[in-house]
């Protein structure tokens, strides 16, 4: 089986080990649900110039139905962020994600449409195939990972996902082309599965763990797993978030990941950190909709991206997709409580420049 991962420079290795915000790329509209490929780009640039360490593309927040024949947008919507990512890519490693799902045979052509867009990574979706049993989902995952360098993903089975045994994920582990894992089952049972499997398998140094549980993102990131392994004590963090949460706000997400990079190292963390967590878990309650089983999440994320400017409407290609009744004051809320988490002051000030105007 090919190596894959000898893809990833060594700049890009240190980089996705040492920890990135990853924010999971939404769709710009027009009114009539059109791709609107202005302010599309302009959510690249915003990315970007908040200093991400990359996106995910053509995943949940990009909306499944792009996949559509009568929308057809999946090869486009990669293409204007991989322009648009190109010059920030020539200064400093910037990841390209693409989110790969479906049938085997459509997972291939994303993940080979990805590849030759100069994606660095494709995150499988294991969501939406039933059928399959866990050897199924890991042959599956075999044979995408000689296509493109795979990212996994658990995904939480209240939204389309399935819970998968310890035993799947320490088969996952040692698939040679496996870069990282996106651990988003918002479940502690789980995401310890997860972490527990790295670290017992022969790539745990191999493999990056970022989180995707929006609902516990800074504890995740503070936390030193240790687990004896061949009777020696074993450590390892989960580094970075590959997070729709982080579609908004990014600019302080970086600057939290920054913080935290700096305080982990310390013998002592402030209880204040369990606060701040707090915070941005209720902040994620207002945009994602868990009051209404994820109902509103999509728009939740539109809606604040609108106040700054970035988007023109809520607009989703499913016109079923709306806020929730009282999801709009709830945003409002966390917009009075939390105003050192938001960035509108940062988006105000490029806004122009992003927008091309």
């Amino acid at each position: 089986m090919a190596d894959t991962a000898v893809r990833l420079s060594d700049a890009k290795k240190r980089a996705l080990h040492e920890g990135l915000v990853i924010p999971a790329h939404p769709l710009a509209l027009t009114e009539d649900r059109k791709l609107d490929e202005r302010r599309q780009r302009a959510l690249t640039r915003y990315y970007a110039g908040s200093g991400a360490g990359g996106i995910a593309v053509a995943v949940h927040s990009t909306q499944f139905e792009i996949r559509d024949p009568s929308v057809a947008l999946f090869e486009t919507v990669l293409r204007l962020a991989a322009e648009e990512a190109a010059e920030v890519r020539e200064q400093r490693p910037f990841f390209l994600i693409a989110g790969i799902c479906g049938s085997l045979e459509q997972a291939l052509q994303e993940a080979k449409t990805a590849a030759a867009l100069g994606y660095d990574a494709g995150l499988i979706s294991m969501g939406g195939l039933p059928e399959l049993t866990e050897e199924e989902h890991l042959e599956r995952v075999r044979a995408l990972s000689e296509v493109i360098p795979v990212f996994g993903f658990y995904l939480q089975p209240s939204v389309g996902g399935r819970t998968f045994s310890y035993s799947f994920w320490r088969a996952f582990a040692e698939i040679p082309g496996v870069i990282g894992i996106k651990m988003a089952p918002f479940n502690r049972y789980q995401t310890l599965d997860v972490v527990r499997a790295v670290m017992e398998s022969e790539r745990c140094d191999d493999i990056a763990l970022y989180t995707g549980n929006d609902d516990n993102i800074v504890n995740d990131l503070l936390t030193v797993f240790r687990f004896p392994v061949n009777g020696k004590p074993v450590e390892k963090r989960i580094v970075g978030g590959l997070l729709g949460h982080w579609a908004v706000w990014t600019r302080k997400a970086v600057e939290l990941l920054e913080e935290i990079k700096t305080v982990r190292s310390l013998p002592e963390i402030s209880a204040e950190w369990l606060t701040r967590n707090m915070e941005i878990t209720d902040s994620n309650a207002a945009f994602f909709d868990p009051a209404h089983h994820f109902h509103g999440c999509i728009p939740g994320i539109h809606e604040v991206l609108r106040r700054q400017g970035l988007l023109e409407g809520r607009w989703c290609l499913n016109p079923e997709e709306e806020l929730s009744p009282g999801q709009m004051e709830e945003i409002d809320r966390v917009y009075r409580m939390y105003p050192h988490l938001h960035d509108d002051a940062f988006v105000a000030e490029n806004l122009s420049r992003w927008l091309g105007e």
